[in-house]
């Protein structure tokens, strides 16, 4: 298949590397012109401006937007919305508020143009693991698309499949889902990125007490100079708390145990933020999902080795860069 790619940058590069090896023909563009360059160098069609990625695609056309949420995906799908013709799709990749999803969804329908909402999860390691993605649309669409979300997802591996599990559709063992309507994709992403805060914030808070058994606040008999990066290794083997986050805190305290190269100021994008609210809309209680963001808040006026581990995690899995003060 032939897909329009609007963002070319840490996921969206990546995006149009894993579809062209797995045969997809991909048009793109980015502001940044070395980015359309190094991709067309790879095979694709690069371009110099919206109209003329409208113009290089085949109907029905399909437009990927994988910018950041807020005005630049506004933007950009408000200027698409107007090029493209009645059949042609518009699939938002980024981490958009799902309400806005909704309303995006019935303006494009009114031109006869259809949105996908896909919450898209693997970070910078997508073109290597493939992608987990929660896809919100018309089934219909979703189902003509199929081909591009197949190539795209990481596929069934290795993993084991889960013991009594009875279903038709086994795109979730494959490493996507059509979640529902527009919205329900990214809303799905959404919570899951509140349960990622809170799983964060577990390992950042028992890896910070390991870390301070050899404080001078303790009796002397009391203190043990734990070596922390051992401790991630042993908990990848066998432990019940193995995970790709543990892994990415084993590879950190590998090559940086006292994590000097983070600065602990945590930033947070919309989605822990907007997983509060729906907690709060829906009257749901969520402690430990609200104090991991919370967290997060507090990181940027003391922070401490907890929170540089939480820098950690996320440069790793999402090459998010928190710079030390100097």
């Amino acid at each position: 298949m032939q897909l329009g790619i609007i963002g070319l940058g840490r996921m969206g590069g990546n995006i149009a590397r894993r579809l062209m090896l797995n045969g997809h023909a991909t048009v793109v563009y980015d502001r940044n012109a070395a980015f359309i360059e190094n991709l067309s160098q790879e095979g694709a069609t690069g371009v110099a401006d919206l109209p003329a990625l409208v113009a290089a695609l085949e109907k029905p056309r399909a437009v990927w937007v994988m910018l950041p949420a807020g005005a630049p995906t506004e933007t950009t799908i408000t200027v698409l919305g107007d090029l493209l013709e009645p059949g042609d799709v518009i699939i938002d990749g980024g981490n958009t508020y799902y309400k806005d999803d909704m309303r995006r969804a019935q303006a494009l329908l009114e031109k006869g143009l259809h949105y996908i909402d896909v919450g898209t999860s693997g970070g910078v390691w997508g073109l290597e693991r493939g992608y987990c993605m929660m896809i919100g649309g018309d089934a219909e669409v979703v189902k003509r698309l199929d081909p591009l979300f197949d190539s795209l997802a990481p596929g069934m591996g290795d993993i084991p499949r889960t013991r009594d599990r009875k279903s038709d559709d086994d795109r979730a063992e494959r490493g996507y889902i059509h979640a529902g309507p527009a919205g329900a994709g990214h809303f799905v992403k959404m919570i899951h990125n509140g349960i990622e805060y809170g799983m964060m914030q577990a390992f950042a808070e028992g890896f910070d007490i390991l870390k301070t058994k050899a404080s001078e606040s303790l009796p002397v008999e009391q203190r043990f100079d734990l070596n922390v990066a051992d401790i991630a290794e042993v908990w990848r083997r066998g432990s019940v708390v193995s995970s790709w986050l543990l892994d990415l805190t084993a590879d950190a305290l590998a090559s940086d145990p006292k994590l000097d190269g983070f600065s602990g100021e945590v930033a947070d994008s919309g989605e822990g933020r907007w997983t509060i609210e729906a907690a709060i809309e829906q009257a749901v209680p969520v402690p430990v999902l609200s104090s991991s963001l919370f967290a997060r808040f507090r990181s940027r006026q003391q922070s401490t080795y907890g929170d540089k581990m939480l820098s950690a995690m996320r440069f790793g899995f999402g090459g998010h860069v928190e710079v030390p003060k100097k």
